[in-house]
């Protein structure tokens, strides 16, 4: 396991200031929310357009040559359910700090997305679920299993893969929390890689109490052998529990400052 991995999930277009920015081509709110996720430590931005829709052709590209050429070729996941602008944002993509991300895969439908990884020598998350969130971790091995047969007979290699447990809602999926756990120690044991909306976990709380949440589940699932996750790195509390860990995971060596950097 090396230095956790940060992939600041603040530039979607859910926020209705980034979606005009997105439909404006308005650079400045994203490059604003771009800029304060890198200084807070992100390794990776997620650029998410969203579903396919009128004047969205061409927005992945745009967006990743705005971020690129404004954050020294900073590594993008490139979110969107639509095919056409995952490829047309790799075409533009500058690889010199590290490949580009297609978020997201499945075992069901979305199996053609690790199709286009593998086609564009890229990374790909791949979500242990065929149809809506798996039963139980037999059936997120099972899907596990088959998207990485089925990336390896495309030449990508297991480590191209980054597993995601699918972190489900505390509210109304309290008992499956520590099933998530152990999923991700079973991801560690065969030495995979993981990632994941992990702020997934706290929808529908009170804001107040997301971040409490968000950052006890980030620490206990780098315990348990997450390497990656898809969070708000301007979250103080999640902030400081991911540069502990490091700490504690010896990723990282302790200063008085560690906080700080």
């Amino acid at each position: 396991m090396g230095k956790f991995i940060m992939i600041g999930e603040n530039i979607h277009c859910i926020a209705p200031s980034i979606k005009e920015a997105m439909d404006k081509r308005d650079p400045a709110p994203i490059l604003e929310r771009a800029e304060k996720q890198l200084k807070a430590g992100a390794t990776y931005l997620d650029f998410n357009i969203g579903p396919k829709r009128k004047g969205s052709e061409g927005l992945m590209a745009w967006g990743v040559k705005l971020l690129q050429e404004r954050f020294d070729n900073v590594p993008i996941a490139l979110d969107t359910a639509d095919i056409d602008e995952i490829e047309s944002g790799i075409k533009v993509y500058n690889r010199s700090k590290g490949k580009p991300i297609v978020n997201s895969a499945d075992a069901g439908e979305r199996k053609k997305y690790i199709d286009v990884a593998a086609a564009n020598e890229a990374l790909v998350i791949a979500l242990c679920s065929k149809e809506g969130v798996a039963s139980d971790n037999d059936e997120r091995q099972a899907c596990c299993m088959e998207m990485l047969e089925h990336g390896m007979g495309l030449g990508m290699e297991a480590t191209d893969l980054w597993f995601d447990p699918c972190f489900v809602v505390i509210k109304g999926m309290q008992d499956k929390q520590k099933e998530v756990l152990d999923f991700i120690r079973w991801l560690a044991e065969q030495g995979f890689n993981s990632s994941g909306g992990l702020s997934n976990i706290s929808n529908g709380m009170p804001k107040a109490i997301r971040p409490i949440l968000n950052s006890f589940m980030i620490a206990m699932s780098i315990n348990s052998g997450l390497t990656s996750a898809i969070v708000n790195p301007c979250e103080p509390e999640l902030n400081r529990a991911v540069k502990c860990a490091d700490i504690i995971m010896d990723q990282n060596l302790y200063a008085d400052s560690f906080l700080d950097v």
